[in-house]
């Protein structure tokens, strides 16, 4: 690998610092954009969508458990899949050590596929993850929140027309008040970017996320037990 620009410590830390007062209103704007998130309207279910857990079939109020907030990862994970969306995997793997700190502040966490359990917990285990995984086999919620897809149809995908495939991935967030549910926020595409811890850490170095020249950007990526 060789050198950037070779430069003595002084310039280096005077160019750290001019860098420094950019990442710095990058930090505020991110700051009021997330201000602005948490001021969207709400809309309120009306239907009553139906998972299998493993503790046996529940309703989305369920999945609250003791909480008032929901977050919800839609996992790729189609009902004739062998083994779970590559991408999707790379953002499972940090989950389970998110879990414990989003119930310290009254957010629950699932990951939903519509793939029936029996399909995706064989796959759950050789990935020994413990997150809670669910499906929506028994509803249309993956197809509702513009997940899911029927191939013959042309769909929706980041509230744009999509016709790409079956499965997408996204992250929905719910609350609720009392029985009342609600929907706050969706998000797909590269808005689920900040949540990889990877791929944040590899924006730090110099070779960035080093994908410049792939057929696609992912194109290197593996399950964690592949490599």
């Amino acid at each position: 690998m060789k050198p950037q620009k070779i430069v003595d410590r002084a310039t280096w830390e005077a160019e750290r610092l001019e860098l420094m007062a950019a990442e710095k209103e990058f930090t505020r704007q991110r700051d009021a954009l997330s201000a602005k998130r948490r001021e969207m309207p709400w809309v309120k279910i009306e239907k009553d969508y139906r998972f299998e857990t493993e503790r046996g079939e529940e309703g989305l109020l369920q999945l609250f458990g003791s909480c008032d907030q929901l977050v919800v990862y839609h996992f790729m994970y189609g009902p004739d899949w062998k083994q779970g969306c590559k991408s999707c995997s790379f953002w499972a793997d940090s989950f389970d050590h998110n879990t414990a700190h989003f119930a310290a502040r009254d957010v629950s966490f699932k990951a939903i596929s519509r793939a029936p359990m029996d399909v995706f917990m064989p796959f759950k285990k050789r990935m020994g993850w413990s997150f809670d995984w669910v499906s929506s086999a028994p509803s249309d919620f993956n197809f509702d929140f513009e997940v899911s897809f029927n191939e013959e149809e042309e769909g929706r995908y980041n509230y744009k027309p999509f016709s790409g495939g079956t499965e997408m991935p996204g992250i929905s967030v719910f609350a609720r008040d009392g029985a009342d549910i609600y929907h706050t926020y969706s998000t797909f595409s590269r808005g689920l970017d900040l949540m990889n811890a990877t791929y944040n850490y590899l924006d730090l170095t110099p070779k960035g996320r080093d994908e410049d020249g792939l057929g696609y950007a992912m194109e290197w990526l593996k399950h964690k037990d592949s490599y």
